[in-house]
């Protein structure tokens, strides 16, 4: 017969036994303490974001991150399913390779088929929406304790009406300025999209290439037309307009409509050396002033002027500078504005192509 002691010691057992069964449901139902759980099929859960809670957890500086400006998901950028054009290569040349098809039916498209909106595609740490507003607008005001994510304030030269536009975060005021897709999802959808694979719809909507900071109403008003329906009332952006709408329709394998087809023409006809853009860096040195902003022209001329000394010293001073440029290098577009180095060309010091999202030569716009 067992002891009161004995008893007293077999219920401590039971009792410690019973909660360690406990925790051990516990811990295998909801994962270790600390992890965020992936979301089924959709990346990396970041802690702090919408996606891993409803209460966004405080910045740096304490101040608490806003779950509308912080990317939910990290996604693994896949890329275009097709190289993009060459390097200078002409618009119209790239427009006679697209095919010419009928629209097809706009059956089971959502905006769903190309993904979470706005993903961090880049693991750069940013939602795409943010990285597009650093790239196109000026005069910038960051958030802090988003790092250097969130763009609160700027000025929008806009390519679309040609207006400047000041833009101001917050509910009522955002959406003066919007990011378009140059080629609308839905127009995407009907012209080939349905047979890209869902990473590389993902990463057609969020390609530097197929997106610019625009104002809002003209975003509007485009809705998901084509250059056939829509062109930008600010008629010297129309070569711009419809070689960026080229050259994405090639990077993704999509067609053109036949109507389509002719009012790019048409546009380009004004402007048959127009070049279709490429976030791709030059593959020769040689071609980058092709695409060189005019600010970069005074380059050459240091060139030049470095024979006119007497022969024999000429090739010191001409060597001596050249290795200043490699010494340079800039984190990124806030270090080079901190510098005040803004807009930086290809050739000048501290140049890459990271600073260059659009691939355009000018770097930091």
């Amino acid at each position: 017969m067992p002891t009161a002691r004995g008893r007293k010691i077999g219920a401590v057992d039971w009792i410690v036994r019973g909660v360690a069964g406990l925790l051990l449901v516990a811990t295998t139902a909801c994962g270790s303490p600390g992890t965020a759980t992936p979301a089924s099929g959709t990346g990396v859960v970041r802690p702090g974001t919408a996606a891993a809670s409803a209460t966004a957890s405080p910045g740096a500086d304490g101040t608490p991150l806003d779950p509308e400006t912080t990317p939910g998901v990290d996604v693994p950028g896949v890329g275009a399913p097709h190289q993009q054009p060459a390097f200078a290569s002409k618009a119209l040349q790239v427009l006679a390779t697209l095919p010419v098809k009928g629209r097809a039916p706009k059956t089971g498209y959502s905006r769903d088929q190309f993904g979470p909106a706005w993903s961090d595609v880049d693991h750069n740490g940013c939602d795409t929406r943010n990285d597009m507003l650093r790239r196109d607008l000026k005069a910038l005001t960051l958030k802090p304790g988003t790092r250097d994510c969130v763009v609160l304030s700027g000025v929008l030269n806009d390519p679309y009406t040609a207006a400047a536009i000041n833009f101001l975060r917050g509910n009522a005021t955002s959406t003066a300025v919007q990011i378009d897709h140059v080629v609308a999802l839905s127009d995407a959808w009907q012209k080939g999209a349905q047979q890209l694979s869902p990473a590389q719809r993902l990463s057609f909507a969020n390609d530097p290439l197929n997106l610019l900071a625009v104002d809002g109403p003209a975003n509007q008003s485009k809705s998901d037309g084509d250059a056939a329906t829509w062109l930008p009332p600010n008629k010297s952006y129309r070569c711009t307009y419809v070689a960026r709408q080229i050259s994405v329709k090639s990077s993704y394998g999509l067609w053109v409509t036949q109507a389509e087809h002719d009012a790019m023409a048409r546009v380009l006809s004004d402007c048959p050396d127009a070049l279709a853009p490429t976030n791709q860096p030059a593959n020769q040195p040689t071609t980058a002033p092709a695409q060189a902003a005019p600010a970069q022209q005074p380059a050459p001329a240091q060139v030049q002027m470095a024979p006119a000394p007497a022969p024999a010293p000429a090739p010191a001073p001409a060597q001596a500078p050249a290795p200043a440029p490699a010494a340079v290098t800039y984190a990124n577009c806030t270090a080079v504005r901190a510098a005040g180095a803004a807009p930086i060309h290809v050739g000048q010091p501290g140049y890459s192509s990271k600073l260059d999202r659009d691939g355009d030569g000018v770097g930091c716009e």
